[in-house]
């Protein structure tokens, strides 16, 4: 008899035991879409889904990025998992390929279905749906590592007691086999980003974290030092921090505290696609300033902690936002005895020719320079225990990239040390002391892929060459790829000399454009022809802004109106003051006026630029002014469109008003305090439109309707 309490979906188990019999908690009619893409799309084609939905919760939980964040830790084939809070199954198919069993845990019977549809040929893979609390109790000691990816920062939703978060890791940690770990990843409620103006993750407000959550909500999220405090707090001593750049949810960098970044590495920061965010403030100068003054662990955007034993790596960087041939990740690892390594792995099945690619290129560019004017970083080919080729490269001490020695140049204006680099840098180019039948080109040979040691350059990156490109197309692509990477590099004489030299003008700066673009879209193309959709592009095709700080207070700006009243000594700025929220429509403002008995005039200055203006209405008190009252009491400075047939007025100026003479409408003996209320359709014009209707205009000023 089949077990009610079970369902298999293709291989996968669902366990309904401690399933409430309802979802607790649901995003709505999007997850029957994410149900249909599970059901109906195969894996190597989400990103085309992803493309065509332009949706953030399609791209949320189907993103093969979201692996990144577990892929490059220590497995064995037989190890046992066990992830709370699995949700729509972002990482469980990298954990079933890279472990021996999955045990799932999550609250939702929709979301579990998702992630069962999805994983459905992973024998290994067992989900059980409902309260972590509830189904806790049935799990084994034994398991090598427990994820909580995105869940721990829910603690006190799960666990309801005074010292919930204590709580949830004692409950966690009692499943963790001698010897096992736990993983944590979660955002920094310090994180830099949030500062910048990103909204919290949970809550969907500004400065929600960093103000500490005064509204509440089920969320928390912590600084380094609060995820320090709980670990102890529960006995914890052997922890160690990462840091997800640009956040752990599309990981494309892992450092750790053995491995921080430098100085302009951070330069992926529009990396949220949820909602709409502020610019207060380029974040990569910042990361710049924070990385010198080694700060950057207080302000990773977030945290990965991984408990127990220490991994080798201390680095990962992830190329898997490319076409899946070309998808690889490059590690940098330390072994016990301090020495390091760098290993590059395919990261799809379908990039392990292109592994041995880069160790073809590697004894080309050995054999083309022969170790005289370039050094070629060692690499010996291996294969992991399943068989897959990765290489193995040596890791350079004490090296320094061609990138930071220009850069150093640039900021103490050392002329004479720029040139001579660069004249370095184009011998190597030029160079031919080795074997003359290999004209293969390291078509990344970029500032920042030279590592200088003393007087040996080495190249560390042969990923791409070309036995077509010549010596002056790398060396421009190298100088498009410095000027791209920070523009700021543009403004120095010592660099815009060298353009000069180079014949780098626009004209050939948007030719290396063109040809970048070439260049990504082949990386980006998929085998069947469809174009991979890269994440950061998702930002446009969602459409969520980020907004420069310096255009919301120009649109607010904009927006508002000064008011000045005449009390019969004339307008002055100690009798004004300013209405900011007065538009009721786009194009359309209303300016509700209280005045005094004693004011004589009111003045509005509807803009600070050219405009067009149509008066809707004018009313003082209830009593709507007619057009012969406006006729002798409305003015302005701009110019009546006569015959348009809409009594428009053109605003020739920076500085257009519209004058009420109260005192032609109110008779002294008959004035009292009242409410002016103007009502009018106001359009910016831009220079071109400015243009065109001055040349149509005399330039004679006219007062309302007048003839």
């Amino acid at each position: 008899m089949q077990d009610a309490r079970r369902e298999k979906i293709g291989e996968v188990t669902l366990d309904y035991t401690h399933y409430p019999g309802r979802d607790l908690y649901c995003d709505g009619a999007v997850e029957q879409e994410l149900l249909a893409i599970a059901q109906n799309v195969p894996p190597e084609r989400y990103n085309h889904v992803i493309r065509e939905k332009k949706s953030w919760e399609v791209l949320y939980h189907f993103s093969d990025l979201r692996e990144n964040i577990v892929s490059w830790l220590p497995f064995e084939k037989g190890m046992k998992v066990l992830e709370v809070g699995s949700g729509c199954g972002a990482i469980t198919g990298s954990l079933a390929r890279l472990a021996g069993s999955v045990t799932c845990v999550d609250l939702s019977g929709m979301r579990s279905r998702i992630n069962a549809y999805r994983h459905r040929d992973c024998a290994n893979v067992t989900i059980h749906v409902g309260n972590f609390q509830d189904i806790e109790p049935d799990l084994p000691a034994d398991y090598d590592y427990v994820f909580l990816i995105g869940v721990f920062e829910y603690g006190q939703s799960y666990i309801g007691t005074g010292t919930p978060f204590q709580d949830f890791y004692r409950i966690v940690k009692r499943h963790v086999k001698p010897g096992g770990r736990v993983v944590i990843a979660i955002e920094n409620k310090m994180g830099l980003k949030y500062w910048a103006g990103c909204r919290e993750d949970h809550l969907g407000t500004f400065f929600s974290g960093l103000e500490d959550y005064p509204d509440g909500g089920a969320a928390r999220t912590f600084t380094r030092g609060g995820l320090e405090r709980i670990l102890k707090d529960c006995g914890e001593e052997a922890y160690h921090f990462y840091y997800p750049y640009p956040d752990y949810k599309f990981t494309t960098m892992i450092y750790s505290d053995r491995y921080l970044p430098k100085v302009g590495d951070l330069t992926n920061n529009l990396r949220n696609f949820d909602r709409d965010r502020m610019l207060l403030f380029d974040e990569k100068r910042v990361f710049d300033m924070l990385i010198r003054e080694k700060l950057f662990p207080l302000y990773s955007n977030s945290f990965l902690v991984v408990t127990g034993s220490e991994p080798e790596t201390i680095y990962s960087r992830f190329s898997n936002d490319r076409a899946r041939r070309f998808q690889i990740r490059t590690d940098i690892g330390q072994r016990g005895d301090g020495t390091r390594y760098v290993r590059k792995y395919p990261a799809s099945a379908e990039a392990a020719g292109h592994i041995r690619t880069i160790s073809q290129n590697g004894s080309l560019l050995s054999r083309r320079y022969g170790g005289h004017a370039l050094c070629v970083n060692r690499l010996e080919e291996k294969r992991d225990e399943n068989g897959l080729p990765y290489v193995e490269l040596e890791y350079l001490n004490d090296a320094v990239t061609l990138e930071e020695l220009l850069d150093d140049c640039l900021q103490k204006e050392d002329a004479p040390r720029f040139d001579a680099l660069l004249k370095r840098y184009f011998a190597i180019l030029a160079d031919q002391s080795g074997d003359r039948t290999v004209t293969v080109q390291d078509q990344d040979l970029i500032f920042s892929n030279l590592c200088i040691q003393g007087d040996v350059w080495t190249v560390i990156d042969y990923e791409w060459t070309d036995a077509k490109i010549d010596a002056m197309q790398v060396a421009r692509r190298a100088f498009y790829c410095y000027v791209l990477e920070n523009p700021r590099r543009k403004e120095s004489p010592i660099l815009q000399e060298a353009l000069k030299r180079l014949k780098m003008d626009d004209a050939a700066f948007a030719k290396c454009a063109k040809k970048e673009q070439a260049f990504q879209r082949m990386v980006m193309r998929e085998e069947d022809g469809q174009l991979r959709i890269a994440v950061t592009d998702m930002r446009h095709r969602i459409g969520h802004l980020a907004l420069p700080f310096q255009e919301a207070f120009a649109h607010i700006r904009g927006k508002r109106i000064e008011i000045f009243e005449d009390y019969g000594e004339g307008y002055s700025p100690q009798h004004s003051y300013w209405i900011h929220n007065a538009y009721v429509a786009e194009n359309l403002f209303r300016a509700v006026l209280p005045f005094e008995e004693t004011v004589r005039r009111i003045r509005l200055d509807p803009a600070e630029q050219p405009c067009l203006l149509q008066i809707r209405r004018i009313r003082i008190g209830d009593c709507e002014l007619n057009r012969q009252q406006i006729a002798n009491a409305v003015f302005t400075n701009g110019t009546t469109l006569q015959g348009s047939g809409t009594d428009c007025v053109f605003f020739d100026t920076s500085d257009p008003n519209i004058e009420v003479r109260l005192d032609a409408l109110q008779k002294e003996k008959d004035r009292a305090p009242g409410v002016l209320t103007v009502e009018a359709y106001l359009l910016r014009l831009t220079d071109e439109m400015q243009q065109g209707l001055r040349a149509l205009m005399t330039g004679r000023k006219h007062s309302w309707f007048r003839k």
